[in-house]
């Protein structure tokens, strides 16, 4: 007895100084954040100043309704689209490479939400990448705005979160990179139609359709500026939301029963772009959350990424976490006491200048990465707890530096773990029926592609 007790101690304190070193260890563990020097001074070129200006500017319109003015200079949406091309045009003249057009369709007609047959106006800036990469980027803002009435076009609705806030994202966004070296096209979509019906956004999915853009992402920021909850009251302006599908709104019955044999409902390209956001954005952006929403939008509710998904592009939204409902769609009034309508007071500059680092730095990112890898397969042909995973390399652009394997537990909404290969195949003491993979391609500078889910093969 006196020698088990003796090994007893032993054995618990030995249990006792390993729990202390894991403990230590886990604590002072260290995140190495690498950081693209490009991409950092062009997030700490973000104005707030230069931010506030054009939300301010674009409020003197009065309104945005897509019934309003299209002519008058002070009143309605046709100034608005005048204000947002001015501008663009401003920051072109450093860039050759810079374009701006509007984009004009027609909508609605007897029975639509617009009541009547007109012509809106879409404002497209297009900054060229380099002549030998054909990928396209797409940012999304509506600059269209609505009161309480859906019909009213003359009363006052600032819509200063909803949505110049996104708005002033994307001028500022396309300030800062005009002049810029950045690999892939970047196309800043500024969107009429939204509030009648997300018209303008399904005009230009139906063109990036027809003319086959290689579009292989879209951001559609969209309500991206109140740190303040109706309601609740909770005041936070660290965390924002991330919307994307899961079962791509395309998927035909031979990607049906590929997704359920690899279990891939939340690995839509969709949803990897969400999780590219969160990694990039936090990565350049401090006290800043990005949330993943594995929702296409919120309830009953739209945004203008939803067409492009239903055309089968990448496409997901960026939108404040906490939602004023006391602001949105509201009459501008003061009621007992209280701020009704969307006005500048809503808006805080600070938050919308980290969310207008998250969608930067991402663009940057991503466009400054290699062509995504292709054929990323799991070798399922046989039992075993090691996984064989190998991909080919991009059929298009400059080589890869590398590849990143990513790994994560079946339940986990990231990728947790990152493994660097400079060839095209790996194997691993994993077990394929415990964790999902996938590859993306790296530049030698750290840029990554997106990634690519990897499917299992027999």
């Amino acid at each position: 007895m006196k020698n088990t007790y003796a090994n007893w101690k032993f054995i618990k304190g030995t249990l006792l100084v390993a729990l202390a070193l894991f403990l230590v260890n886990t604590a002072f563990s260290q995140t190495i954040i690498n950081k693209d020097p490009r991409i950092e001074a062009a997030v700490n070129e973000i104005s707030t100043d230069n931010m506030r200006e054009n939300v301010s500017g674009l409020l003197k319109f009065h309104t945005r309704h897509n019934l309003s003015s299209q002519n008058r200079v002070d009143f309605g949406i046709g100034a608005a689209a005048t204000y947002i091309e001015r501008k663009l045009k401003e920051y072109a003249k450093s860039d050759s490479r810079f374009t701006v057009e509007r984009v004009n369709y027609k909508a609605g007609g007897a029975g639509t939400r617009l009541g009547r047959e007109i012509t809106l106006t879409n404002i497209v800036a297009t900054i060229k990448g380099n002549p030998s990469d054909d990928r396209v980027i797409a940012l999304l803002a509506h600059y269209d705005s609505r009161s309480e009435d859906n019909a009213d076009s003359t009363t006052f609705a600032p819509g200063a979160n909803d949505n110049l806030s996104g708005v002033s994202a994307l001028l500022e966004i396309a300030r800062i990179i005009a002049g810029k070296e950045i690999g892939a096209t970047i196309k800043l979509m500024f969107l009429s139609g939204e509030e009648h019906g997300l018209l303008g956004a399904a005009h230009m999915a139906q063109i990036a359709q027809d003319e086959k853009w290689n579009l292989i992402a879209v951001l559609n920021n969209d309500m991206i500026s109140n740190s303040h909850s109706s309601d609740t009251d909770i005041r936070n302006n660290s965390i924002v939301r991330v919307f994307s599908e899961n079962i791509p709104f395309t998927e035909n019955e031979a990607q049906a029963r590929e997704r359920v044999f690899n279990s891939a409902e939340n690995d839509s390209p969709s949803r990897q772009l969400a999780r590219y956001i969160k990694e990039s954005g936090e990565r350049y952006t401090e006290n800043l959350t990005i949330k993943l929403i594995y929702r296409n939008d919120r309830y009953g509710r739209g945004g203008d990424h939803t067409p492009f998904n239903r055309k089968g592009f990448t496409a997901v939204r960026i939108c404040e976490f906490y939602e004023n409902y006391d602001r949105t769609h509201q009459k501008t009034e003061i009621r007992d006491g209280k701020q009704y309508g969307d006005v500048i007071e809503g808006v805080d500059f600070e938050y919308l200048r980290k969310n207008t680092s998250a969608n930067l730095s991402s663009l940057m990112n991503l466009a400054f990465a290699p062509y995504e890898p292709n054929n990323v397969s799991t070798n399922v042909s046989s039992l075993s707890n090691y996984t064989e995973i190998s991909w080919k390399v991009p059929a298009k652009g400059a080589k890869p530096n590398g590849y990143y394997l990513l790994i994560r537990e079946t339940d986990s909404p990231v990728w947790q773990r990152k493994i660097f290969v400079k060839g095209t195949e790996i194997k691993i003491p994993l077990s394929k029926d415990n964790y999902f993979f996938g590859v993306q391609s790296v530049s030698d500078k750290g840029n990554e592609s997106l990634p690519v889910f990897s499917k299992g093969v027999r």
